[in-house]
């Protein structure tokens, strides 16, 4: 299976240290030229840990021949969907609630951050979520409530 990735989700696993969980769950994992730039910024938390895990994952993509509602959404956002769209791709790695919306609107198969984890934890790779949750709600990675609360539902941890 292919993943593409944008930005949001990537430095959510990078933070909780799952980076290798989208290697044990994908065959391929690439992420769009603008995705890479946004994370590999100095100051951003993991820049290091990305430009790392991200080499030989990018891909340059033309936005030119697809039709993506644009809604707000930054360029790599919009490359990841066009990414995901050329490959073509099995899903689009992203957290942000409204590009998950615009991705949905697009036909586009989504799932996040904590996706990832659920995924993992129904494959045997890890045996607990809530570590990883904990994990990132100490770090400046923005997770509601009620978010947490669905996820740890969903993998039987509450």
């Amino acid at each position: 299976m292919r993943i593409v990735a944008d930005s949001s989700a990537l430095i959510a696993l990078a933070i909780c240290d799952s980076l290798v969980l989208l290697d044990q769950l994908f065959d391929d994992i690439k992420v769009p030229q603008a995705v890479f730039h946004e994370v590999i910024i100095d100051g951003k938390p993991v820049a290091n840990t990305l430009k790392d895990y991200l080499n030989g994952k990018v891909v340059g993509i033309d936005l030119t021949p697809y039709v993506i509602n644009a809604g707000g959404l930054g360029r790599g956002e919009l490359e990841a969907m066009a990414l995901y769209k050329h490959l073509p791709a099995d899903y689009l790695l992203v957290d942000d609630r409204w590009a998950r919306k615009v991705a949905q609107l697009n036909q586009i198969t989504i799932t996040g951050s904590q996706g990832i984890l659920l995924f993992a934890k129904q494959q045997g790779i890890i045996t607990q979520v809530k570590p990883f949750l904990e994990q990132l709600q100490t770090s400046t990675i923005h997770i509601s409530k009620q978010v947490i609360t669905t996820t740890l539902k969903l993998a039987g941890e509450l």
